[in-house]
């Protein structure tokens, strides 16, 4: 918790000196409050450095498809010349990605997970899956993970502007 709360700290303070004004000089301590809510809820201290990456990842304001790609270069492992995700590393993925909608009731039990796993890798006959592969099942919007391209959505919606006017 310390290690990421140092990295909090500095993430936001060049967020703060690249948007100044729009960063609110408690986030860092917000996020870390978050982070421990959703991954240290009995207060041991320690939170999985992957797991708080994939929830940083999940709540930025990246694109669906950029937040994709670093869910996958985060949990991948290296097979030569590629990476690839094998089952377990998605296990650990979607187990670590619904934590946090946990947090506000909305969980989802390990069945899920596992429904979630076994139609990501349906067909395939190795133990595991290139990024393509990976993209192509996640933009099919599983409903393990409906909640994320949900929010991205309503996100985005809030930087849209209609030029007419209403009687």
């Amino acid at each position: 918790v310390q290690q990421i709360s140092g990295m909090l700290m500095k993430l936001f303070q060049r967020a703060r000196l690249e948007k100044p004004g729009q960063v609110d000089p408690r986030a860092a301590e917000f996020t870390l409050s978050l982070l421990v809510a959703i991954y240290d809820r009995s207060g041991t201290g320690y939170i999985e450095t992957r797991s708080a990456a994939a929830a940083l990842i999940a709540l930025s304001g990246d694109t669906l498809l950029a937040k994709y790609r670093a869910f996958f270069q985060f949990y991948a492992v290296p097979d030569g010349k590629a990476a690839l995700i094998t089952r377990s590393a998605l296990r650990s993925l979607l187990t670590d990605l619904n934590q946090i909608p946990a947090i506000v009731g909305e969980s989802c039990t390990q069945s899920c997970v596992e429904i979630a796993t076994h139609s990501c890798f349906h067909g395939v006959l190795n133990s595991a899956i290139v990024e393509e592969k990976f993209l192509s099942w996640l933009r099919s919007e599983p409903a393990v993970l409906l909640w994320l391209p949900t929010c991205y959505r309503l996100s985005a919606t809030k930087m849209v502007s209609h030029q007419a006017r209403c009687r």
